[in-house]
């Protein structure tokens, strides 16, 4: 894979490859926007194109040759940036796609966060000169996990980076670096995919296609059904089950309603209910709006895309949960939601939380559906 093979980024992607063409790649990036909408991807491959042995044609695939006269410098060939792009075929890039670089380094958070000792191997590894390739490169995944002491230590490697060295930050939450480090670095915005790109990612790294064979026991397309989950994130839906999550979100939603004592497990699976049932109320209210008429697939054809439920495939389900519920309520109910949602990172209390939207969605009269209680 390459810079060119980033699905649905194209405006990004331009921009990563206008630097290499011009040959001015600044010293730190921050990749931000939502999660599994290919930030990680592109970050790794902008690293294949930094240190690529053949660099190609980022349009016609063609190799490019080197400058005339040019001199080797540290016992690496300089090279031509225009238009160039990984060739994801020589030992640079295959090390890099491996993890194996000498002179490529990917940072993740444990349990959650990024701690100091985190931010101390990254100045180690920019301490030394690039062993084989043209720069150190290191990737902080979730950077916006780091704590404040990480933040700190960060920082001053920001200020004072290596000139042979290039740091890509990586956030879904941007906003939550500090300013310091975010003013430090050129950023590039990443954004959800379109249901056509995502389907494309979805099927290449399934490696399977969508047809008449992959249809679900409902008769559901199981590809498009998680186009529709994923929300324009795609790594979503290819990193974990999509549709198993649902089935997980419905049954806390009916412990909600039914008084159960089965709740969230931890703060992700908070995170992920609350992102479920944000996408649940905007399909009821949808079903509300457009009447009974909604209902036969020749009403919904003509509705237009406009009228897409994301939970199509469960649509009975979904308008018998919410038969008694009113409109008004509902809307009010996703304000507050949305909200709370928004809160996550003061670290609610889960038993608090839980008890708050419970009586919400008994408050929405809410009803499990006949069949499916106990």
């Amino acid at each position: 894979m390459a810079l060119r093979d980033v699905i649905g980024q194209d405006r990004s992607v331009g921009i990563l490859l206008q630097t290499l063409g011009r040959g001015r790649v600044p010293s730190a990036y921050l990749f931000s926007g939502e999660s599994g909408i290919g930030k990680k991807f592109a970050a790794v491959n902008f690293a294949k194109a930094i240190n690529c042995l053949k660099p190609v044609d980022s349009q016609q695939s063609s190799v490019i040759g080197r400058r005339n006269g040019a001199e080797s410098i540290d016992g690496v060939q300089s090279v031509d940036y225009r238009l160039i792009d990984s060739c994801d075929e020589c030992p640079s890039c295959r090390k890099i796609e491996s993890g194996a670089h000498p002179d490529f380094l990917m940072i993740t958070p444990e349990k959650g966060e990024i701690r100091v000792s985190e931010i101390r191997a990254v100045e180690e590894a920019l301490s030394f000169k690039p062993y084989e390739g043209r720069k150190k490169v290191v990737v902080i995944d979730d950077a916006d996990s780091m704590n404040q002491s990480a933040a700190n230590a960060f920082l001053k490697t920001l200020e004072e980076p290596p000139v042979d060295s290039l740091l890509i930050l990586v956030a879904a939450h941007a906003d939550r670096l500090p300013e310091t480090i975010r003013s430090r670095c050129s950023r590039v915005n990443f954004t959800p995919l379109s249901p056509d790109a995502c389907e494309k990612v979805i099927q290449s790294v399934a490696g399977q296609p969508a047809g008449p064979d992959k249809k679900r026991s409902d008769g559901a397309d199981e590809v498009q059904v998680m186009v529709r989950l994923s929300m324009g994130r795609p790594g979503l839906a290819v990193s974990a089950d999509i549709v198993g999550e649902r089935e997980r979100f419905i049954s806390l939603l009916e412990s909600m309603i039914g008084v159960c004592g089965e709740t969230w497990t931890d703060k992700e699976e908070m995170e992920r209910w609350l992102d479920l049932i944000l996408i649940m109320l905007r399909d009821m209210t949808v079903l509300k709006v457009a009447g009974k008429d909604f209902q036969n697939k020749a009403s919904r054809a003509k509705a237009g895309s406009g009228m897409t439920l994301f939970n199509s495939d469960i649509r009975d389900y979904v308008l018998q949960v919410s038969k008694a519920s009113e409109i008004d309520g509902m809307v009010e109910a996703y304000r507050k939601l949305v909200l709370l949602r928004a809160r996550l990172d003061f670290n609610l209390n889960k038993g608090v939380t839980w008890n708050y939207v419970s009586g919400m969605m008994r408050n929405l009269r809410f009803r499990v559906p006949a069949g499916r209680a106990g």
